[in-house]
């Protein structure tokens, strides 16, 4: 009898250790949950359909990407852990309980993660690599910021041709850019590239100020008609931060149709985790933000409503696209959602705001 007293005891220990060891696990159960399947970096940068548009090539950010994974194979890694850390995030702010149940369905509105709420302050510093035949000016820079801020926070003018079926999903990201300083350095080098060679004094460019909390803005001459490129969160340091022609910094004639400082604004989008638009693909590549219509390829000049690509309309006026400075005026909300989320405590540029 005592042996059967002794089994059963056996057996409700165990029983309560695998419930223990059960509860303990269930966080990562959680995070195993999330969906990475869609994932990727490396792109065809070629896959774009042909434009007459003479900067079919205006952002290098992703080319920029590629050769960044190339140099260097554990970016790779790190962007996956980054882009894991962006669903949790948004998966965490989804309403508990029954879709439209509320507070009478038993849920609510969770606590939103650490870092989501308030404005986020972004200190930023110009470095100037000065062409006579291109000159930027201080007021090309002090137009700059307050073009960023206009953006980020749903001051754009134009966004009161929104249509109609974009009207609700137009995001104030609640950033606010604040100059902290400019550095300018005499250059006779007209074309730079974007092999990062700007960002660097040992290569007769500008060494970054303190990236993990200063936003680090190059304006040089880049060469062959490029308008500028951004790195993405998870790239080494020493090379974070966007880079602009000097042409398109602000407010600037030189720029022409894209002399209007939306160049910054969709580098800015990328520095802070945004894909084009169109996801660098066909229709079946995305950009992983839920809100914005599939497409094939970036639109260009200033297109009319609507344009049909994917068999929906494109969300052409987005920052993330391709077209005309004047004919962009919006983030989304899925847009916003992923900027915060690299904000967020454990995100990739908390530093930011601790």
């Amino acid at each position: 009898m005592k042996k059967i007293i002794f089994s059963f005891a056996i057996v409700a220990i165990a029983f309560v250790a695998c419930q223990q060891n059960s509860d303990e696990v269930v966080p990562n159960q959680e995070a195993a949950q999330i969906d990475m399947s869609d994932f990727y970096v490396h792109t065809n940068v070629d896959a774009s359909k042909a434009s007459s548009d003479a900067k079919n090539d205006k952002c290098q950010s992703m080319s920029v990407l590629n050769r960044q994974l190339k140099e260097n194979p554990s970016l790779e890694n790190r962007m996956f852990a980054i882009e894991k850390h962006t669903r949790t995030f948004i998966a965490g702010k989804k309403p508990s309980g029954n879709p439209g149940g509320g507070n009478n369905g038993g849920g609510g509105d969770p606590p939103p993660p650490t870092g989501y709420t308030g404005t986020i302050t972004i200190p930023v510093v110009v470095n100037v690599l000065e062409d006579a035949n291109h000159p930027v000016t201080q007021a090309h820079i002090n137009s700059q910021i307050a073009i960023l801020n206009a953006d980020f926070n749903n001051n754009n003018p134009g966004t009161s041709a929104i249509p109609a079926e974009f009207a609700s999903l137009v995001a104030d990201a609640d950033v606010t850019f604040v100059l902290d300083a400019v550095n300018r350095k005499a250059s006779s080098k007209t074309s730079w590239g974007t092999n990062d060679a700007m960002k660097l004094s040992s290569q007769g460019g500008i060494d970054a100020t303190d990236p993990a909390n200063f936003l680090n803005i190059w304006v040089c001459e880049i060469g062959g008609g490029i308008l500028g490129y951004a790195q993405f969160p998870g790239g080494s340091l020493a090379t974070d931060g966007v880079v602009i022609g000097s042409d398109f910094l602000g407010e600037n004639t030189a720029g022409g149709q894209y002399g209007h400082g939306r160049t910054a604004t969709h580098e800015v989008g990328h520095w802070l985790n945004l894909r084009h638009i169109w996801g660098d693909g066909r229709c079946r590549q995305d950009d992983f933000v839920a809100d914005t219509p599939s497409s094939d390829a970036p639109n260009y000049g200033c297109p009319s409503y609507p344009t049909v690509n994917c068999k929906s309309n494109d969300m052409t006026m987005n920052y993330m696209d391709y077209v005309y400075d004047d004919c962009m005026y919006m983030f989304s909300n899925g847009q916003n959602d992923r900027m915060r989320a690299i904000f967020a405590s454990g995100g990739s540029r908390e530093s930011f705001v601790q």
